[in-house]
């Protein structure tokens, strides 16, 4: 990976850019060991019992006297999000649809690959849908099929090509009955270019994976089930899933991230922008728009998933390597438990690997299939 790793509510009239974010990824303790959560529940404080007590006097002396209707107290209207945030990235009407086969790429005996496009939303007003390309592995059979939507890792988009990033997982998934599509995301590939991405910290990613859901639902050419809908991203794409399960929950039925980046934007920042530039440099290109993480740590929270995990109501499984150097082992622990506090039900599973997922691959895929299967049943 390259070192500059890169609830629902009702539309925001003024959202102005939806992109996403960063890429990184971490390990920590043995090969198939794990970690996980359920739900957390929380208890009442007790009642003073004396408030309960009987008493023989009336509270009030009985009057002729039409009683007053009490009057409301002026309720403050919540804070509005910033509009470059998870926040308003859930009260945004993301839509998707208009999934189209393109050039046949491969066929197997398990699947066929498909170069495809569909629309995306831009999120801002009065501005045309994004088309955004992709890779789509559909299995052998009638379907209906489960589907698994795949975000990829941080490559340069000056360099990155159609379906680039999670080719093995896109096969694997599609030998094992699961139809795969794979995202390029806007301004990567053939898909359209939108110039706000970098400003808006790349949460338009997020809106590209929920678009291609929808895209999928709505198919004709392709049978899937729509209640059977995976997100599945490796390392920024771990960050991609996660923002797109807090913004809007319920619409995937589970969740996966490997080496995935931090939950906290302004830890991806430092691990994988600071080092590559000058202070100058950074603080000219976010002048105007919103400060760097010291300067603006509101901002930087903002477009973090992890003050948003509470809404998340999928099941999720990280799945990472003990030796990751990219994405530091201590971000999937922080990760983890930060989910597990606020009652989302999260698996952990360590493996003996760095952050590529070589000698592990088959075995983290075996039990990401399991862990699908389980919670995506037909």
């Amino acid at each position: 990976m390259a070192a500059q790793h890169r609830r629902a509510a009702g539309p925001v009239a003024t959202v102005t850019a939806a992109l996403v974010l960063l890429a990184g990824c971490s390990a920590a303790s043995g090969p198939g060991s794990s970690e996980s959560s359920g739900s957390g529940s929380s208890e009442s404080a007790p009642s003073d019992p004396a408030a309960s007590d009987p008493t023989d006097q009336p509270a009030d002396e009985p009057t002729d006297q039409p009683t007053e209707e009490p009057t409301e107290e002026p309720t403050e209207e919540p804070e509005p999000a910033h509009p470059i945030s998870v926040a308003a990235l859930a009260r945004a009407d993301l839509t998707g649809g208009g999934l189209r086969l393109g050039s046949v790429r491969e066929r197997t005996a398990a699947y066929t690959s498909y170069d495809v496009t569909f629309a995306s939303t831009t999120m801002g007003a009065g501005t045309e849908p994004l088309r955004i390309s992709g890779v789509l592995n559909v299995p052998a059979g009638r379907g209906p099929f489960p589907a698994v939507v795949l975000a990829h890792g941080y490559i340069d988009p000056a360099y990155y090509v159609r379906g680039q990033g999670m080719t093995r997982e896109r096969g694997f998934l599609a030998q094992r009955g699961y139809v795969a599509l794979h995202v390029d995301y806007r301004n990567h590939a053939e898909s359209t270019d939108d110039p706000r991405v970098e400003q808006a910290v790349r949460l338009g990613y997020a809106a590209d994976t929920i678009a291609a859901l929808h895209a999928l639902r709505r198919s004709r050419d392709v049978r899937v089930d729509p209640e059977r809908i995976a997100l599945f991203g490796r390392s920024m794409g771990g960050g991609v899933m996660m923002k797109a399960l807090a913004a809007k929950p319920g619409l995937f039925a589970a969740g996966v991230g490997w080496a995935s980046v931090s939950s906290l934007e302004a830890e991806n920042f430092d691990q994988f922008q600071r080092p590559d530039a000058p202070l100058a440099q950074l603080e000219a290109g976010f002048r105007g728009r919103h400060g760097l993480p010291g300067e603006d740590p509101a901002f930087w929270r903002g477009v973090s998933p992890r003050p948003l995990f509470g809404a998340i109501t999928e099941p999720v499984l990280m799945v990472h390597g003990r030796f990751d150097d990219t994405c530091p082992p201590a971000w999937a622990r922080a990760t983890h438990r930060a989910m597990t506090r606020a009652g989302v039900d999260a698996t952990l599973e360590w493996y003996d690997d760095g952050h590529a997922f070589g000698p592990a691959f088959v075995a983290a895929m075996d039990r990401t299939v399991r862990f699908l299967d389980a919670r995506m049943p037909a």
